[in-house]
């Protein structure tokens, strides 16, 4: 397949990229940058665009004849669509009914999205299925699923068809360190409680911690949020089995999937994880709760397992963590 990649030069889209290449795909990286970095694609294809911009998604498309989308190119931060909502409507939803709109006009009708368990809410039940009420509390829930029902609407209307992946915690970095996590500003649990573990190695005061739990009041054993995470590689796996069931025709609209653990692990227990890994003894300060953040999400991936054939193979917390560390180690060395 020829798939372009809408976000890149992203987190989970650099590693994506990896993962197609590895098995035999050709990709083609498509960003504006804001948040991807040029040197996170290597060497495939960057076209540097803005989903926002209807001539640069059609000079991509006049320029590469592809068979598949795969959308990634969204704001992702509870807090800043709590503080910039209009941000997030103009670049999550008005950006991906641009895509849906360039694809038509080129003749694209699969795509793969990047969706979340933020569209959920606040869970009725945990482990949480895909059957599960989706009330999201933020606007970045609220984003991501105008665009599952808008894919819904044009799988009945154009006959697009798609997979809508709801991630929970994406963590972790390539294991063989091809690709990593670099977010400008960094507000992930693992990369930032690493930092501070880095730090420390470099000789600073464990006293003057950076880190910040937000919250430690919520309804769960330790008082901090729980999620449920899952190797960014992982994800790539599921995306690839999301996409040759796209293009072996046997998606019938638009499906919608989990991508979950079924393990909780809550802010405290990461932090511990981490250190344990790098052997430092970070520390942390208490914040007030962040609007917009539910006690606790974990989910329930059974549908994933049985119609994609997709099980994560990075389960332990550790393991998803070690191989973070050793990226970042190499990275800021």
């Amino acid at each position: 397949m020829k798939v372009l990649v809408a976000g890149g030069a992203g987190y989970i889209g650099s590693h994506m990229l990896l993962a197609l290449r590895d098995a035999g795909h050709e990709a083609i990286a498509f960003d504006n940058l804001s948040r991807g970095h040029p040197r996170a694609v290597g060497d495939t294809p960057l076209v540097t665009g803005d989903l926002r911009s209807a001539p640069d998604l059609d000079a991509c498309f006049r320029h590469h004849r592809v068979d598949l989308v795969m959308h990634f190119a969204a704001l992702a931060y509870v807090g800043e669509s709590m503080q910039e909502p209009e941000l997030y409507y103009a670049n999550n939803v008005n950006g991906a009914l641009n895509l849906l709109a360039a694809m038509r006009r080129h003749g694209v009708d699969r795509l793969v999205f990047s969706s979340t368990c933020a569209t959920y809410g606040v869970p009725e039940i945990s482990p949480i299925p895909e059957t599960h009420p989706q009330r999201p509390i933020n606007p970045y829930g609220r984003t991501k699923l105008m665009v599952e029902q808008a894919l819904a609407d044009y799988a009945g209307s154009y006959g697009t068809q798609s997979v809508s992946l709801r991630y929970f915690n994406a963590a972790g970095c390539d294991p063989a360190g091809r690709a990593g996590e670099m977010h400008e500003p960094e507000t992930h649990l693992i990369p930032l409680a690493l930092a501070e573990a880095l730090r420390i190695k470099h000789g600073g005061d464990p006293a003057e911690t950076r880190l910040r739990v937000f919250g430690a009041d919520f309804p769960t054993p330790d008082g901090s949020c729980v999620r449920d995470y899952i190797h960014v590689s992982d994800l790539c796996a599921a995306h690839l089995l999301a996409a040759t069931r796209l293009a072996e025709g046997r998606v019938r609209g638009a499906e919608a999937y989990n991508l979950a653990n079924g393990a909780g692990f809550s802010v405290l227990q990461v932090i511990d994880a981490c250190r344990a890994v790098t052997g430092q003894p970070i520390a942390y300060r208490v914040d007030p709760r962040r609007p917009g953040d539910p006690p606790a999400l974990v989910g329930l991936g059974t549908l994933a397992h049985e119609v994609l054939g997709w099980r994560p193979q990075i389960t332990g917390l550790e393991a998803i963590i070690r191989t973070a560390w050793e990226w970042m180690q190499r990275a800021r060395a």
